[in-house]
């Protein structure tokens, strides 16, 4: 029989295990997304500003998608591909 805190260790130490496994391939697309928007608009020499007024979008908005690209609509990043970087944006989905 478990103590308290030997089943309590047990049951999370399976669960951050669970989470540690599933978190780096989201976090490193995520990552990459914004790295490759925040390299897209610094080699067209615009500010966050400059590209949020380009795409109709917040500076902040620019900010969190360059930083880690959390709940990123696929429209809004069209927005800021298309209008704001004068790019084409393309998709792919593998199975």
């Amino acid at each position: 029989m478990n103590t308290s805190p030997e089943f309590l260790k047990k049951k999370h130490s399976v669960r951050k295990t669970d989470r540690r496994n599933s978190k780096p391939e989201v976090s490193y697309a995520e990552y990459k997304l914004g790295l490759l928007i925040h390299n897209a608009r610094v080699n067209k020499g615009l500010t966050q500003k400059q590209l949020a007024e380009k795409c109709g979008t917040s500076r902040a908005c620019i900010s969190k998608i360059e930083n880690n690209a959390k709940g990123v609509r696929i429209s809004s990043l069209r927005k800021i591909v298309v209008n704001g970087l004068d790019g084409h944006l393309q998709l792919s989905v593998r199975i």
